[in-house]
């Protein structure tokens, strides 16, 4: 790993974190084609092709999610991260490296619950992927918004920046 911070996320790093957020939203808000895929199933039906195709979105943007993971934290590793701003209470700062942490294990957590209860039919799986890992993720992902608008609003410093146009 680097031994020097730099200032800001590279450009590279900037578009995996943004194109991962538009994939993981849009699986969070558009679930309706796996839903209705998993009722057909439970229920003992034959789902339609419609259904396998719309579960099929959802399962490939899961894959497409847990690669862009798989990738971004490689660049993490090999160009480093900038130093957190010294702000805020210690507990604060600590418990933001704290949700860093579980959001990068539920980046990698949701694909693969996902992936082992579409394709491998493992029902506890896809009760987590679903059911608590979803609304964890949920959870976080208002924690890490209401943070960098803290950081900028009331603290004001540049982590917004350093996420959007770097620097």
């Amino acid at each position: 790993m680097p031994t020097d911070s730099p200032d800001a996320y590279s450009l590279p790093q900037r578009l995996l974190h943004w194109v991962m957020a538009v994939a993981i939203f849009f699986n969070l808000l558009l679930p309706d084609g796996m839903n209705a895929w998993n009722r057909t199933i439970r229920h003992g039906g034959v789902p339609s092709a419609d259904q396998i195709a719309s579960a099929n979105v959802h399962a490939y943007v899961g894959i497409g999610i847990l690669v862009l993971a798989i990738l971004r934290v490689s660049l993490r590793l090999i160009q480093g991260a900038p130093a957190e701003p010294a702000v805020g209470p210690k507990t604060v700062r600590i418990g933001a490296k704290v949700a860093h942490a579980a959001l990068y294990l539920l980046i990698f957590l949701l694909p693969l619950t996902g992936m082992a209860a579409y394709y491998l039919g493992i029902d506890i799986s896809g009760e987590l992927h679903g059911g608590i890992l979803k609304a964890i993720l949920w959870a976080f992902i208002a924690g890490h918004v209401a943070g960098a608008l803290a950081h900028q609003f009331y603290w004001k410093t540049n982590v917004l920046r350093r996420m959007t146009v770097g620097g």
